[in-house]
């Protein structure tokens, strides 16, 4: 099979998908690895890299797309690379399906098999942890006097008290973000759904920080004592209920932050994206950064570690073919967004209100002893196809 490693475009993206680590491997399982000119040099890999462990370079994306039959890269597709998709091409990246309606119409409309990456990760997507431990850094910063914060250093000085900071959330992207702010000095506070995830986090430190229920009504109470809050929530989006309230974010102190890693609108209502170019914008007197790809200014540590933890998805597809790959490898499975035009993603469907069939009975696998894997969302859908109107 032949994989083409694609160059990220998306603005402020520097990160590659796959290292020359791993296309030594797919090149000595007996595949070709086509990569585009320059796909790697953000991330600290220039091409000669690549060329070394056996890799082709190709000039353009154009080229890439052209020649591949699975095509992988980190970020969503951009309304410029529409066209270059092919029937039956597979492809491999962080598509956020359920929020990107335009993108999945495309994906159905070329009918090429689709596996959106963030579903895939059996143990947490390092980009997760990634975004928790490099947003909190960059929350420590957005807090500075020059950046309109209060200036409060986060491990405080002789007489001077540190931080409080609020984690909501923890999961990977919480839990890096603890570590973080834990590890500089901060007091942390963390708050979440479950009792037994909030005990393990109170036992690894020792009891030094301070676990609560993740409720409005205790968020609201909160606020107004802590100088950052760091949102790691990953957000059901048919929720119609803010969780931070703009009136929220008012009872705050001026010069506060407010770091929004999830970046999902309808969480905190005072929420807009932003990028690495221009990161902060002050509302309600507190300092927001709302960056969607956080783990791209820490491109090579990021790149290594997200290569490494998707080698195992990519190499099963090259190896195994897409049917093959999806009965060894249920992460995989569960990831898959589209199939030869067919929606094959519960919560696009449930969210975007198309209709969808599930990957198991589309790929004809369902009595096969397939790898077990959780759902990716608690997201429900019945509106299924007519198995009879489906012609593969």
């Amino acid at each position: 099979m032949k994989l083409g490693i694609l160059k990220d475009i998306k603005v402020g993206e520097n990160r590659v998908i796959l290292t020359p680590s791993e296309i030594n491997t797919f090149i000595n399982d007996g595949h070709e690895v086509f990569f585009q000119h320059d796909a790697g040099k953000k991330a600290g890999f220039p091409d000669e890299e690549y060329i070394e462990a056996g890799g082709q370079v190709l000039a353009t994306a154009e080229e890439i797309y052209g020649t591949c039959d699975l095509v992988a890269k980190v970020k969503e597709f951009e309304p410029s690379e529409y066209d270059m998709l092919r029937e039956n091409q597979i492809v491999y990246t962080c598509i956020h399906p359920a929020a990107h309606p335009e993108e999945v119409q495309v994906l159905l409309d070329k009918k090429v098999t689709a596996i959106t990456a963030e579903d895939t990760h059996r143990y947490g997507s390092p980009n997760c942890e990634a975004a928790g431990k490099a947003g909190a850094f960059m929350g420590l910063y957005a807090i500075m006097t020059n950046n309109g914060g209060m200036g409060k250093f986060v491990s405080g000085l002789g007489a001077a008290p540190n931080m409080t900071v609020l984690v909501i959330g923890c999961g990977t992207v919480g839990k890096g973000a603890i570590e973080v702010l834990h590890n500089n000095g901060a007091n942390v506070i963390v708050m979440g759904k479950t009792i037994g995830h909030l005990r393990e986090i109170s036992a690894k430190y020792s009891g030094s920080i301070s676990t609560m229920i993740g409720s409005k009504y205790n968020i609201q109470k909160v606020l107004p004592t802590v100088d950052m809050v760091v949102n790691c929530v990953r957000w059901d989006k048919s929720n119609s209920e803010y969780m931070i309230t703009r009136d929220m974010v008012k009872s705050m102190q001026k010069g506060s932050v407010i770091v929004d890693i999830s970046n999902d609108y309808g969480v905190i209502e005072t929420f807009h994206e932003t990028t690495h170019e221009d990161p902060m914008y002050i509302e309600e007197g507190v300092v927001h950064y709302c960056v969607s790809n956080i783990p791209s200014i820490i491109a090579k540590t990021a790149s290594v570690a997200y290569a490494a933890s998707v080698e195992g998805h990519i190499r099963n597809i090259l190896n195994l073919g897409i049917k093959g790959a999806c009965i060894k490898d249920g992460f995989l499975r569960r990831g898959l967004v589209t199939y030869k035009g067919y929606l094959t993603h519960e919560e696009t469907s449930q969210i975007q209100h198309r209709p969808w069939i599930q990957p198991e009975v589309i790929l004809g696998i369902e009595n096969e002893k397939l790898d077990p894997a959780p759902k990716n969302t608690s997201a429900v859908s019945t509106n299924y196809y007519n198995r009879e109107d489906i012609i593969i």
